[in-house]
């Protein structure tokens, strides 16, 4: 595991960061297949993104878990900006630096992602064909949960008032004042509204995941794309890349995997259930990773071999 910075080829006045694994027995005169793998909204490398990338190594790829721009210690200001356009671009920039390796073969190249990351993996594919297959763990398509909730039951028109924050917080940090945020998941126990989201809370605001890179909150003015945003815009025509999702039984987000399923152009598309997981399960717990990783692996070395 070795950290780098490169400068992003869609703004090259941010320095990205990043985190990259090499395979057992590397050798530089050899090409190998890799994996951009893209953390949750909120989360950075040394997390649940981290966490995969390294375990994906051991499997003989190239692996980049990378902070976004404006976030972890990638540059960018204003700074915890989540704006996810941007993050759907980091992924093909971070794919432009992948290219540039000699020891990284450039028709060998996948993409994964959790939560946020995941639902940004999804459409950077349908953006990106140098992307050959996608996998995804505990999928979030941040926009339908921003305009929709967290168990799909609020309506499209009732989020208009989301688009109404966001617009007033662009308003005051034009104005100078002290840039206005929103929290990424609950910031205290006491604002979680059920188990799994309290989960959310220990994940990253407790020693088991805490960073201090993480924060836990977005910029305000965030929520003006957020909120109209569609990890899934057009999938039904272009995303046609092999597509393996990962989610919890008991997950509340389950339904936006399911929800891809159903629209994805691919032919080869498929939706794991670990029976028991809930959404944050799967970020760190040994038995529901392994199990996410008893899938990712055939699959990924089913399409860009190993």
């Amino acid at each position: 595991m070795t950290k780098i910075t490169f400068p992003n080829t869609n703004n090259e006045a941010i320095m990205m960061s990043a985190v990259i694994n090499l395979p057992p027995a590397f050798d530089e005169a050899r090409t190998y297949p890799a994996i951009v793998v893209s953390h949750p909204g909120g989360g950075v490398k040394e997390q649940t993104a981290g966490a995969y990338a390294a375990r994906l190594a051991q499997f003989g790829y190239v692996t980049i878990a990378y902070d976004a721009s404006y976030q972890g210690e990638s540059g960018g200001s204003p700074r915890q900006l989540e704006n996810p356009y941007i993050r759907t671009e980091d992924i093909s920039a971070v794919i432009d630096y992948l290219t540039t390796l000699s020891y990284v073969d450039n028709e060998r190249i996948a993409a994964m992602g959790v939560c946020a990351g995941a639902g940004y993996t999804a459409n950077a594919a349908i953006n990106d064909r140098r992307i050959k297959a996608v996998g995804t763990v505990s999928m979030v398509n941040i926009g339908q949960m921003f305009r929709n909730g967290w168990d799909n039951d609020v309506k499209d028109a009732d989020a208009v008032a989301y688009i109404a924050a966001g617009s007033e917080a662009r308003t005051s940090d034009a104005s100078g004042h002290e840039i206005a945020t929103i929290p990424m998941a609950p910031l205290r126990e006491e604002d979680a509204p059920n188990e799994e989201l309290r989960q959310a809370w220990e994940y990253y605001h407790t020693p088991r995941a805490q960073c201090a890179t993480a924060p836990g909150y977005a910029t305000a003015r965030s929520l003006t794309q957020l909120t109209t945003y569609d990890a899934f815009h057009k999938a039904e025509a272009f995303l046609t890349q092999p597509l393996l999702m990962v989610a919890g039984s008991d997950a509340g987000s389950r339904w936006m995997s399911e929800d891809l399923l159903s629209r994805a152009a691919s032919s080869d598309k498929q939706l794991h259930i670990v029976n028991g997981a809930n959404h944050m399960d799967l970020y760190d717990g040994e038995r529901e990773m392994s199990e996410a990783l008893s899938v990712l692996v055939p699959f990924f070395q089913t399409h860009l071999g190993d």
